[in-house]
C-alpha cells in the first residue's frame, strides 16, 4: 500500500482512527521500524563528540515517534479488536519486540552514551536533564547493554518469546469470556429472581440480539456482577461463578502452560542480568527497590488486616446461616455480602444507582477537577473515533486557555472490547518552543451499559472507578516535564497509583455527591438520609477488600521470587497452597482467578501488584492535607499540581511526596479510612510503606 493511503504513516492533527483498518498495520509498523532502525544508525555513525542533543534528545524524538505512531493499533486490540487486526498485529509483534530489544543491545549507541556521561557537557548537565542521562545509563545497563554477544542473543529470545506469551494470555482471556453464554428460557424466569429489572432486560436484549427467546447471560463483568450479587437461586451462581473464575484454566483457552512458562522466563532474564530472581530486577527502580521490602510491606499489611478479615467473615458465616444457606460456599459470598450490607444499612446499589446517570457523575466530576485545580473540560464532537459510544474531549488551564490535551472516552462493555478499566497515552506532548503541544489519551471501561430508553446508571464503585482513571488521564494530561520519557505516567509503578487512587477520595465526600448525583428521572440529587447509610458503609466488609488486595500481592511476590521449578511442578496446587491462609477454606483457594490474571501475565504489573495497597497508603495520607485545609481548596489543589501531578518521573518519588505533604508517608490514614481507627494490637502511630 502506498504510503501515502496508510493513516499509519500520514502526519495528523487527531489520530484517524476511524481510517484505521487491519490492512494498513502490517506495511505500517515495518516501515515505521525501518525509519526508526535508519534514524538510530544515522546517529550512532556521528564521528563528533556526542552531546546531549545529539544523542539523547535525537534518541527520545526517534522512540516516541514509534510509541506514537504504533500506539493506536495497541489501543485498537483493547477497544475494537477484530480477527483481522488480531492476525496482523500478530505477524509484526516479533519485529516490534525485536525493534525495542535492540535498541539497549545496539554496542555503538551505548558506546556514544557512555561518551557522553563522560563529558563536561555531562557534569554539568541541569538537574533534569542530569536525572534523565542517568535513568538512561541505568536502563540500558538493566536491559542488558553490557552482555557478551551471546548474552544479547539469549536475552532477545527471551523477551521475543515473553512477548508472544503475554498477548497471547491476553487474547485467550479474552476469547474464553466471549466464548461463554448462557440461555435462561421463558420458561425458567424464576431463576433470575432477585435480578434487577434493568439487568434482566439487558440479558433480554442480548438473546433477542442472537435471535433467541430468553435471557441471555454471558460473562462481562455488568452481566456477571448482576448474578453473583443478586440471583437467588444459588445453582445459577455456582455456574456463573465457576465459569468466571475458571476461563483459561483448561480447555482450547487454557492458560496454564502459559503462566509456567513465563515463570520461567522472567527468572531467567533476571538470572542473565545479574538478578537474584525478577522481582528483585523488576523493584530496583520501584519505591520498594527490593523485593524483600514489597514482600515485607505485604506481610505486616496482611498481619493488621487478620483480625478485621476474620470478623468480616464470621459475619457473613453467620448471615449466610440466616438466610439458610449451609455451607459457605465462594459463588455465596457476593451475594450474603450483599444482603447484610442491605440489611445491616438499609442502602441498595440498585436504588443508590439510580442516582448516578454517568452523563451527570462526568459533569460533576468535571466541575470537582475546575474547582480543585482549574481545569477545564469540555467535550468535542468528531468523527475520528472507533465506535460511536466514543466520546472526546478536550482539557484547558482556566487562568490562561492553555490547551493541555485532549483524550477519548470509551466506557460501556463490547464483545470486542477487554475487560476492566484502563488509561492509555496516545501521544505526550509539554512544553515545546516557548508554546505547549497538547497530550492525548484515552480513558476506558466496562461500566453498565445503558439498558433501553434507561442511560447508563452507576453504582458508587463504579463512580469511584470513573475518578480513578480520570486521576490517570489528569496525571498524563497535566504534564509540563518537557522530555517525553521522563513525563505523566512514566513513573516508579508503585507511585503511579498516588494520583488516581487520590481521585476516588472525592466521591465519599457529601458536597462532592451533590455535584455528581441527579435522580435519572427527576434530577433530584442522593438524598441525605442515603448518603448518610452509604457513608457509614464505606467500611463495611474492609477487611475482606484489603485480604483479597493481599492475596493477590502476597501471590504475585511469592511467583516471582520462588524457584519456577518448584511452583510449576504442580502449578494450580501450588497457588492454591498460597491462596489458603487469605480465604476461608480451600474450596475459595482452589477457585482463584490466576490463569486470567492478566495484570500479572499480560498487563504490566509482575512482581509489583502490591503496587496498589502501596499507593493507597500514599493517597489516604495525601488527602487529608485536602481535608484539612479544604476538599476544594484551589491553594492545595495547586500545591498538589505543583509537587506531584505535573512533576512526571523528575525526581524521586518519594522527594515529590514530601515537597507536598512537608513529611513522609503515615500508614496510619489508610487504616483510620479503612477500619475507623487503629487495629486491635497495633500501633496508634506507624511508618510509611
Amino acid at each position: 500500500m502506498p504510503t501515502n493511503q496508510n493513516p499509519l504513516l500520514l502526519e495528523y492533527d487527531r489520530l484517524p482512527f476511524g481510517e484505521i483498518e487491519a490492512t494498513h498495520v502490517v506495511h505500517a509498523v515495518r516501515q515505521i521500524l525501518e525509519d526508526a532502525r535508519s534514524e538510530i544508525e544515522k546517529l550512532v555513525s556521528l564521528e563528533s563528540t556526542p552531546t546531549y542533543a545529539d544523542t539523547i534528545g535525537r534518541l527520545d524524538d526517534v522512540l516516541e515517534r514509534v510509541k506514537e505512531r504504533t500506539g493506536p493499533v495497541t489501543h485498537l486490540l483493547s477497544v475494537a479488536e477484530t480477527p483481522e487486526l488480531r492476525e496482523a498485529y500478530n505477524e509484526v509483534l516479533p519485529e516490534i519486540t525485536e525493534f525495542w530489544t535492540r535498541i539497549t543491545l545496539n554496542e555503538g549507541l551505548w558506546g556514544r552514551i557512555r561518551a557522553l556521561a563522560d563529558t563536561d557537557e555531562a557534569a554539568a548537565l541541569p538537574p533534569l536533564e542530569k536525572r534523565h542521562l542517568d535513568t538512561t545509563l541505568r536502563d540500558f545497563r538493566r536491559s542488558g547493554a553490557d552482555l557478551s554477544t551471546a548474552g544479547k542473543e539469549q536475552l532477545s529470545t527471551i523477551r521475543l518469546e515473553m512477548s508472544r506469551l503475554e498477548r497471547k494470555f491476553s487474547e485467550n482471556v479474552i476469547d474464553a469470556t466471549n466464548a461463554y453464554s448462557l440461555l435462561i428460557e421463558d420458561g425458567d424466569g424464576r431463576r433470575l429472581e432477585g435480578v434487577p429489572e434493568p439487568d434482566r432486560e439487558e440479558a433480554r436484549r442480548k438473546a433477542a440480539e442472537k435471535e433467541e427467546e430468553g435471557w441471555l447471560i454471558t460473562l462481562d463483568y455488568p452481566s456477571f456482577e448482576a448474578i453473583i450479587k443478586h440471583a437467588q437461586d444459588r445453582e445459577l451462581r455456582r455456574e456463573l461463578y465457576t465459569a468466571y473464575i475458571g476461563r483459561c484454566r483448561d480447555g482450547e483457552f487454557t492458560n496454564g502452560e502459559i503462566i509456567a512458562r513465563l515463570l520461567h522466563l522472567r527468572r531467567e532474564l533476571a538470572e542473565l542480568l545479574g538478578y537474584t530472581d525478577f522481582a528483585e530486577y523488576r523493584l530496583e527502580d520501584h519505591m520498594a527497590k527490593t523485593g524483600e521490602r514489597a514482600f515485607g510491606f505485604v506481610e505486616d499489611m496482611t498481619r493488621r488486616t487478620r483480625p478485621y478479615w476474620e470478623r468480616d467473615l464470621a459475619e457473613l458465616r453467620e448471615h449466610a446461616s440466616e438466610l439458610g444457606i449451609s455451607g459457605f460456599e465462594p459463588w455465596d459470598s457476593a451475594f450474603v455480602g450483599e444482603s447484610l450490607r442491605r440489611a445491616r444499612f438499609e442502602i441498595d446499589d440498585e436504588v443508590i444507582r439510580q442516582y448516578f446517570p454517568l452523563d451527570r457523575v462526568l459533569a460533576g466530576m468535571f466541575e470537582v477537577v475546575r474547582r480543585v485545580f482549574g481545569l477545564v473540560v469540555r467535550e468535542q464532537r468528531i468523527p475520528e473515533v472507533w465506535h460511536p459510544d466514543v466520546h472526546h474531549y478536550e482539557l484547558f488551564r482556566e487562568e490562561d486557555g492553555t490547551l493541555l490535551g485532549s483524550f477519548y472516552a470509551d466506557w460501556h462493555p463490547r464483545p470486542d472490547k477487554r475487560q476492566g478499566a484502563w488509561m492509555n497515552d496516545l501521544r505526550t506532548g509539554g512544553p515545546r518552543n516557548g508554546g505547549f503541544e497538547p497530550h492525548v489519551g484515552v480513558v476506558a471501561g466496562n461500566l453498565s451499559p445503558p439498558k433501553g430508553d434507561v442511560p447508563s446508571l452507576l453504582t458508587h464503585r463504579e463512580v469511584e472507578t470513573v475518578f480513578h482513571e480520570f486521576g490517570h488521564l489528569l496525571h498524563h494530561l497535566t504534564s509540563t516535564v518537557p522530555i517525553a520519557p521522563m513525563a505523566g505516567i512514566n513513573v516508579a509503578w508503585d507511585f503511579v497509583e498516588l494520583p488516581s487512587q487520590i481521585m476516588e477520595n472525592w466521591t465519599w465526600e457529601e458536597e462532592v455527591i451533590s455535584l455528581l448525583s441527579g435522580h435519572h428521572e427527576t434530577g433530584e440529587p442522593l438524598p441525605g438520609d442515603l448518603y448518610n447509610r452509604l457513608r457509614s458503609a464505606r467500611t463495611f466488609m474492609a477487611g475482606s477488600r484489603l485480604m483479597r488486595q493481599l492475596s493477590f500481592g502476597h501471590l504475585d511476590l511469592r511467583l516471582h521470587r520462588d524457584h519456577p521449578d518448584e511452583v510449576t511442578h504442580d502449578l494450580m496446587s501450588y497457588i492454591e497452597g498460597l491462596f489458603e491462609e487469605y480465604t476461608p477454606s480451600s474450596t475459595f483457594a482452589g477457585m482463584h482467578p490466576a490463569t486470567s490474571f492478566t495484570h500479572l501475565f499480560a498487563g504490566g504489573y509482575a512482581a509489583a501488584y502490591y503496587s496498589y495497597l502501596w499507593s493507597e497508603v500514599l493517597d489516604a495520607d495525601a488527602f487529608g492535607r485536602f481535608h484539612l485545609e479544604g476538599i476544594f481548596s484551589r491553594e492545595v489543589g495547586q500545591a498538589y499540581l505543583d509537587a506531584i501531578l505535573t512533576r512526571g518521573d523528575s525526581d524521586e518519588p518519594e522527594h515529590l511526596f514530601r515537597e507536598f505533604m512537608g513529611r513522609d508517608p503515615d500508614l496510619q490514614p489508610l487504616l483510620d479510612r479503612s477500619f475507623g481507627g487503629p487495629l486491635e494490637g497495633g500501633s496508634s502511630t506507624v511508618g510509611g510503606p
